[in-house]
């Protein structure tokens, strides 16, 4: 049953249909035959790597309230970026386009996405500059170009921080990495990931000369735009620190952050309040809360899907399905030059891995991950991992979320990103694995 509802998730364009709608038929199906047959289901252990027989009610709802804390982090995340578009905030970024030169668009566009991709995610990230991009470059072609740079640049720039990217996030929710170590191990091998194919791409003829139109950059259409840019990244940036020093889930920081941002966004708004209208603004939707106008912008599709796709996985992992297969994957799959090449087995699986997520989704091949390797926090592994599954799904538009976002609002064509950025991606991909590798054994000394 996973397999099929497996193969319908990857399948979505084919079969149209949704894949949260696979996503939660799988994981209702398969909780209810645990149920029906009366299967033994065992709470996974990982840090004494035992197996602890309990109740399906008990281990049902201990998976749901692990699926929880990233759903509703995740709700937090989504809404503060939503109230940043309410003011219309990312026109700020826009100020800092001042160049007609292709080459120097190339460069600012993958820095801003490799930086603004850490802060809001990259699927955010993804759509925030692709937007602009469609304001600064009216060539459909070369915007393509652009736009598959940006999926690049904004997949590297997730992988190495905890709120990045939702496998990330989730790694980081489940305690398997910390920020210090993520950033610590993560950062150089991301940054090689995108200067090698943004190096390259900058030869190439579509990044040579200037832009034939005029910059279309305005004032944000709020003047409180900018303000609530800087308060709403500050208060995600906020939430490792909460973490760190409450020890507290990362979901805590992330609702104390959106209600801060939040009370500023109903205060700038207070304007808007009135019964007789004497602003003259006809718009209903604007006399709204901003926190309500923004949380009915969410994308609740994803929300639904990671809880289908979580909870699925938590049911293969309840019966401890996944623990062994890591066992046996040890017994069968032993450690292979280790002495000379510096290469463990683990890093070939993590490199399958990480390739494998451009063609499936990356969030179920984290989450089974997770439930696989009974190591401890920190462990280099989680780090491969992390840098792996968020930057092997810009080898194909289709492999991550933020190509998937520009692949709709550019209308680029599956095969000509696979003629001309899959392999850019996948030398990126490449250096910076053995970036990665050659850190953690010659620097890091892990």
């Amino acid at each position: 049953m996973f397999a099929i509802g497996y193969l319908a998730i990857t399948m979505e364009h084919k079969l149209k249909i949704d894949k949260l709608i696979p996503a939660l038929a799988m994981m209702a199906i398969l909780w209810a035959i645990i149920g029906l047959t009366g299967m033994d289901v065992f709470d996974v252990n990982t840090e004494i790597q035992e197996l602890e027989r309990g109740t399906l009610d008990n281990i049902l709802l201990h998976h749901l309230g692990k699926t929880a804390e990233i759903l509703v982090f995740l709700l937090g995340a989504m809404t503060i970026v939503e109230i940043i578009d309410y003011f219309d905030g990312f026109a700020t970024i826009k100020g800092f386009i001042k160049t007609k030169s292709k080459k120097k668009l190339l460069w600012l566009f993958t820095i801003l996405g490799f930086i603004l991709s850490s802060i809001i995610d990259n699927l955010t990230a993804t759509i925030v500059l692709v937007t602009i991009l469609q304001k600064v470059i009216h060539d459909r072609e070369t915007r393509m170009w652009f736009a598959g740079i940006i999926v690049i640049a904004t997949n590297a720039g997730g992988a190495w921080s905890p709120i990045g990217d939702v496998t990330t996030t989730m790694l980081w929710i489940a305690n398997k990495v910390t920020t210090s170590q993520l950033v610590l191990h993560v950062l150089v091998p991301s940054i090689v990931c995108v200067a090698i194919p943004v190096y390259i791409a900058s030869r190439y003829k579509a990044f040579k000369g200037n832009i034939d139109a005029a910059l279309e950059v305005g004032p944000s259409k709020s003047k409180y735009g900018a303000t609530m840019l800087y308060l709403g990244l500050g208060a995600i940036i906020f939430v490792p620190f909460f973490k760190t020093v409450t020890h507290l889930p990362p979901y805590v920081g992330m609702m104390l952050s959106l209600a801060v941002v939040a009370t500023f966004a109903e205060i700038f708004s207070s304007y808007k309040f009135s019964i007789s209208n004497i602003d003259g603004d006809s718009d209903e939707a604007s006399r709204h809360s901003p926190v309500h106008h923004s949380l009915s912008k969410i994308e609740l599709p994803s929300i639904l899907f990671f809880l289908g796709i979580l909870m699925a996985v938590a049911a293969l992992e309840s019966l401890g399905m996944l623990f062994h297969f890591a066992g046996n994957l040890n017994e069968v799959m032993p450690m292979l030059g280790t002495e000379t090449t510096g290469v463990l087995i683990s890093d070939l699986v993590v490199l399958f891995l990480g390739i494998a997520s451009a063609v499936i989704d990356n969030v179920p091949l984290v989450a089974a991950s997770i439930g696989m390797f009974s190591i401890g926090i920190d462990d280099p592994v989680w780090h491969f991992i992390a840098f792996s599954a968020g930057t092997g799904g810009s080898m194909l538009i289709i492999g991550s979320a933020a190509g998937v976002v520009a692949m709709g609002m550019e209308k680029i064509d599956f095969f000509w990103y696979l003629k001309n950025i899959t392999w850019l991606a996948f030398l990126g991909f490449a250096g910076g694995a053995v970036a990665f590798i050659l850190m953690r054994n010659l620097v890091l000394n892990v």
